[in-house]
């Protein structure tokens, strides 16, 4: 009885799994848009029917990745006649400076321009700032069953 919901238990963490591992993101960037377009959302709201999301472990992915990133970079306004510009990269990565996700992280560069980095865990999540994932809570309570179940066989 025990062995077959350890069996049912393990097949349930399985699907969450391979359910959770691959992450599709949206990547652009507004290096890339033809001029007078902005397709990657630095000005205009971000068209999500415009995009399709890759998955981060496809040849199509830029950078290979488990998570969703969506970086924003601006320049500061010096004069009265100076624009100020904008730049927005949004793609796949693996490697954040804190090594925390579903946050966003901010500051100014010594030469005062602003940069904000937002990490998401869920399908298409860069399309905004901020987006959370149940795949965690998910899995951890998946493995606390296994480990219940375990610890009453």
């Amino acid at each position: 009885m025990f062995s077959q919901g350890i069996y049912l238990t393990s097949l349930l963490i399985l699907g969450i799994v391979t359910k959770c591992v691959g992450i599709k993101c949206y990547q652009c960037s507004t290096d890339e848009d033809p001029e007078g377009r902005d397709l990657c959302g630095a000005y205009e709201s971000f068209d999500e029917d415009a995009h399709v999301p890759v998955d981060c472990f496809q040849e199509e992915s830029v950078t290979p990745g488990t998570f969703c990133v969506k970086v924003t970079k601006q320049s500061p306004r010096m004069f009265i006649w100076d624009g100020r510009w904008r730049t927005v990269i949004r793609r796949c990565s693996s490697v954040t400076e804190t090594g925390v996700t579903n946050m966003c992280n901010w500051g100014l560069d010594p030469n005062g321009v602003y940069w904000e980095e937002c990490y998401c865990t869920s399908d298409g999540c860069n399309s905004a700032p901020y987006s959370s994932s149940p795949c965690h809570a998910l899995l951890s309570c998946a493995l606390l069953a296994l480990a219940f179940l375990k610890w009453l066989a």
